[in-house]
């Protein structure tokens, strides 16, 4: 690379939780600079925010469209390349949306929209402009989750036969937003977060890990959400049975009021001939199982690992790599995309190794249909087609 990728984040500011997680998985290899941002809704709030991260006073925006307004206008050399999303569930998609308009390239959080009519208007935006798209489903980053894409789609499991995914937290057992809890508080209003708090926020992880990693579709599901702390507008715990493009059959279970639990997000898949098992909470493992031998328990540090896998994997043997190295990983891939793009050369596979606009879509599909099926009598609802590829 001749010189770093500039980026912009909307969102993020004072008081803010994931969007110091972007900067520090974006800043991680060296590869990008923040440049400016428009860091909260509230103008002089954002400027202050701003300030605390010693940018430029000019570069500091009270609004997102005065930042997409003032960088267009900037000489090509200085302004952003792309733009880092980091609001509640309900800007994603203005933001995005102004972004591909004024002509950058964007990386969001996810869930990608607040309904899949808004997802489906950004995927044909990202296709007309031809623009680079990524989406934070950070745990695809994980080195191990590519080692288990990297056996599973290799066929060395056989025909793929039960996926089980979870995702249990604990966070909202009780009612913490009328407690003023401010990651509480937006997760659980329908007017930033959507329809969905508990499948929106965790249940998508589980959703985009599970077809990640074995490349398969969900078809059709059935589910049950329920809302358990009183008062409280959006589900908090969901159970869905899943039926997969071959005819594998799943289990996914979202929860916010498991208590104890804290991001136990795992997956165990099986097919005719083994099995495998990953849990984000100790991620350098993962375990395989076999019908003719012992089990095999693998580490970031085995010989003999995917080249995938030993790409994202940064150091050596017996140094715990975590949630910020994944996180990382995305955004080195995603500024490697932008670096060749600029520079008119196509990026390899491994660095277009990241989330899409696809599985945004993907993840919009999941969430209405899971919330249909719940609030139907009818139960097993098909999933739409999907879209694209997953890498």
């Amino acid at each position: 690379m001749e010189r770093k990728i500039r980026m912009g984040m909307v969102g993020g500011g004072q008081g803010a939780f994931i969007g110091a997680v972007h900067r520090m998985a974006a800043g991680l290899d060296g590869l990008i600079e923040l440049v400016c941002g428009a860091f909260s809704s509230d103008p002089e709030r954002s400027r202050a925010s701003g300030a605390d991260l010693f940018l430029p006073p000019g570069r500091c925006y009270g609004t997102f469209e005065e930042m997409m307004a003032g960088e267009a206008a900037l000489d090509p050399a200085e302004r952003m390349d792309f733009v880092s999303i980091v609001t509640p569930n309900h800007m994603h998609f203005p933001v995005a949306r102004a972004a591909l308009k004024a002509g950058f390239h964007v990386m969001s959080d996810k869930p990608m929209t607040k309904s899949a009519a808004e997802a489906e208007a950004l995927v044909e935006l990202v296709e007309r402009t031809g623009l680079v798209f990524g989406l934070t489903h950070n745990y695809t980053g994980y080195p191990m989750v590519k080692e288990a894409r990297h056996r599973v789609r290799g066929g060395q499991l056989g025909r793929i036969r039960k996926i089980v995914v979870e995702y249990p937290q604990g966070w909202l057992a009780t009612r913490l937003e009328s407690e003023g809890q401010k990651q509480a508080d937006w997760r659980t209003d329908p007017e930033r977060a959507g329809i969905s708090c508990c499948i929106g926020d965790i249940g998508t992880h589980a959703e985009n890990l599970a077809e990640a990693i074995t490349g398969l579709r969900i078809e059709s599901l059935c589910a049950d959400l329920t809302t358990f702390v009183e008062g409280r507008p959006l589900e908090d715990d969901g159970n869905v049975l899943l039926r997969f493009d071959n005819g594998a059959r799943g289990v996914l279970y979202a929860s916010q009021i498991s208590i104890d639990e804290e991001n136990a997000l795992a997956i165990r898949v099986y097919g005719e001939s083994g099995g495998l098992e990953w849990h984000q909470e100790e991620p350098n493992t993962l375990i395989l199982k076999w019908l003719d031998r012992p089990r095999e328990v693998l580490r970031t540090s085995s010989q003999g690992l995917s080249d995938d896998a030993a790409a994202h994997t940064r150091l050596p043997a017996g140094h715990p790599e975590g949630f910020l190295e994944a996180f990382a990983n995305l955004y080195r891939n995603f500024a490697r995309t932008l670096d060749c793009r600029r520079r008119g050369v196509e990026p390899d596979a491994t660095m277009l190794d990241f989330p899409t606009v696809y599985d945004g879509l993907r993840g919009m599909q999941f969430i209405e249909t899971v919330v249909a099926s719940s609030e139907s009598d009818q139960k097993w609802l098909s999933m739409p087609a999907s879209r694209g590829s997953n890498p």
